[in-house]
């Protein structure tokens, strides 16, 4: 199918929200939606979010069915049947602990260890080939990142990860990604799917809390910390994900952390000292200008 002819059939599509590596469009009779990939490797991320949906669908999560799949000039994309539900918040004390409940079920049923799976991109990879798990988390930043003074240390700090068993991962856990209706959970956007260690989608959740809470103009120090500790964690994890954040952002950002940051992140031991640090950083790069 033409991207023309899923538009005949489950369109007219609405205006285009823009964001970094996607363009999403919403059907007139809001029962799908246009997903246009862009930027990092698009064809890679549509096939992998396709062939992970199928997967989880199996397993008995409630996904987004792949209505349309192809390419075009525009780019690689997929139409996606609309789930009901409205995304997860965290602006209240009893939202954060209600996503985190949310995120804790889900994970509970996601991160199943199979043996011989490794680390990589996507859920379907070929088993059986040698891996590091920290090399996985590292091959998701930039080839400039080799060059800051920091690299070195982050990569002694993800080592111990080798330890940890291959699971299944989101890959990418973030309040509107997880849609409630009733007592359903759905939930959407798979393409950064994965396989690696479980803390990293923990990490994950974390970090976007922490970022969320204060681009929505709350201080750092009312980042409600004590409820985000039920959350695995793991200090050189937690500095990976703001690093891969600012890498993903305007070229000048990854210029904006310092090695003294990264190791405060990684030297972390403790959940309730590592993300003060982290709402502290964060509230940082938002004063200097980061994008959210």
């Amino acid at each position: 199918m033409t991207l023309r002819q899923a538009d005949r059939r489950y369109g007219p599509f609405g205006p285009a929200t823009v964001k970094p590596y996607s363009r999403t469009q919403r059907a007139a009779d809001s029962g799908s939606l246009l997903k246009v990939y862009v930027g990092i490797d698009p064809e890679g991320r549509r096939q992998r979010e396709a062939e992970t949906v199928r997967c989880a669908a199996r397993w008995g999560l409630s996904v987004s069915e792949v209505m349309a799949t192809g390419r075009c000039e525009a780019g690689s994309w997929s139409v996606f049947r609309m789930m009901p539900g409205v995304p997860c918040g965290v602006r209240t004390g009893r939202a954060v602990e209600e996503y985190i409940d949310h995120i804790l079920g889900l994970t509970r049923r996601l991160h199943r260890c199979s043996p011989g799976l490794t680390p990589g991109s996507g859920w379907t990879g070929e088993r059986g080939h040698p891996a590091l798990q920290h090399h996985f988390l590292l091959d998701q930043l930039s080839p400039r990142c080799r060059l800051r003074p920091w690299w070195t240390a982050l990569v002694e700090a993800l080592q111990p990860l080798g330890s940890h068993p291959v699971v299944h991962l989101h890959g990418d856990l973030k309040p509107e990604h997880l849609l409630i209706d009733g007592h359903r959970l759905s939930v959407l956007d798979w393409e950064a799917s994965a396989r690696g260690p479980a803390v990293a989608d923990h990490t994950d959740a974390a970090f976007h809390i922490v970022r969320d809470l204060l681009y929505a103009g709350v201080k750092p120090d009312r980042v409600p910390v004590d409820l985000i500790t039920r959350l695995p964690f793991s200090g050189p994890v937690l500095a990976w994900r703001v690093l891969l954040w600012l890498d993903r952002r305007r070229p000048e950002d990854i210029d904006l952390i310092t090695d003294r940051d990264v190791q405060r992140l990684t030297a972390q031991d403790r959940a309730p000292a590592a993300y003060t640090s982290l709402a502290r950083t964060i509230s940082a790069l938002r004063i200097a200008g980061v994008p959210r």
